[in-house]
């Protein structure tokens, strides 16, 4: 499963290597499930020279007191570990949610690494041929255009086809320096927005709306079901979420949803209304009234999710390589008819 960017407010991303982090959790995961006890584990785990300095980070963060989640977030982990080992505070069961923590990171470390090895090829060679394309249009056209000046249909043609690269060319700067603007302002301004008016500009994006739903109904689940667990009321559970800042949309749905319990409507009524909510979600809560049927369905439906986050993933990946590939060919018979069809209109006039 990959789990896409969702924004947190309080979390920079980690600066350890990502295999640095994965190993570190695979050895503590295992050392837990043996009976280790945390402690004793980190120092099994400080054997390893590759984790000394995050280990003994987090051990004197954990001796000072802090939590886990807060040890780990100081030794710089990825926001996605800290956040979920956050509400282990509440639940105690630091095993069963460090390796899930472990199994959704391993999905995005898996997933990164094929992007990178997908688009690194393709990526290579329109940087290849964006060069050529530029030495074509600089110094081989102009040349063209002197050759065949006696030929008018040739010449016509070499001229076209400058006009078309400056063009293209042109339209390509615009858009790299227009998503430069937009991602600037927006870094500038993101945290000056209400989280209603973030939603807002979240869902106006397409494709990224639709990974965002399925995530934010994954954490919302995921996390209301772990909770479930440990006795909790709904509004305890749900002041819980409100009130921790890793992840401000879960923690915006979840004081609306403990607002509504107040007054004393139920929470399926409100998360229908919410646009980065599944409907399926909806369905759970309108349906399940024990406790311990809540619990398990919810868990059910975090685990279908991740499944689809999975499935649209991979459709991704697997589509950006022939899109970069089409660009590619496009790119090759333009050159090919820039630089061969002048000399067949020639031929033709000769």
């Amino acid at each position: 499963m990959a789990i896409f960017p969702m924004k947190f407010t309080t979390i920079r991303k980690g600066k350890l290597p990502d295999d640095i982090q994965l190993r570190f959790l695979k050895q503590l995961n295992r050392l837990l499930e043996n009976g280790y006890t945390l402690i004793h584990a980190l120092e099994v785990i400080n054997w390893d020279k590759q984790l000394k300095t995050p280990v003994r980070t987090i051990s004197s963060r954990l001796k000072e007191g802090a939590s886990l989640d807060e040890a780990l977030e100081h030794a710089e982990f990825h926001a996605s570990i800290c956040t979920y080992l956050y509400f282990t505070r509440m639940n105690g069961d630091i095993t069963s949610s460090l390796k899930k923590a472990m199994e959704i990171f391993d999905h995005r470390v898996r997933y990164t690494k094929k992007f990178r090895q997908i688009i690194r090829y393709p990526l290579f060679l329109l940087i290849i041929f964006g060069v050529l394309l530029y030495f074509i249009q600089q110094f081989v056209l102009p040349s063209f255009a002197d050759i065949f000046k006696s030929s008018t249909q040739a010449a016509g043609t070499v001229n076209f086809s400058l006009l078309l690269i400056d063009i293209l060319s042109g339209f390509a700067l615009v858009m790299l320096l227009l998503l430069g603007v937009i991602l600037l302002v927006w870094l500038r301004t993101k945290n000056n927005l209400l989280i209603e008016q973030q939603i807002k500009i979240y869902y106006k994006i397409p494709v990224y709306r639709s990974f965002l739903k399925l995530q934010t109904s994954f954490l919302f689940a995921i996390h209301f079901s772990t909770l479930l667990k440990t006795g909790m009321s709904y509004n305890q559970i749900l002041s819980h979420m409100a009130h921790q800042k890793k992840l401000p949309i879960i923690a915006h749905y979840a004081q609306l949803l403990k607002e509504e319990l107040t007054r004393g409507l139920p929470v399926a009524s409100l998360l229908s209304q919410m646009s980065l909510m599944e409907n399926q979600l909806t369905a759970i809560f309108q349906k399940d009234v024990d406790i311990t049927a809540l619990e398990k369905d919810l868990t059910v439906y975090a685990d279908m999710v991740t499944e689809e986050m999975e499935r649209k993933t991979i459709r991704m990946l697997t589509f950006i390589q022939p899109v970069f590939f089409v660009v590619l060919a496009s790119f090759i018979i333009f050159i090919y008819v820039t630089l061969m069809w002048p000399m067949f209109q020639l031929i033709q006039n000769i």
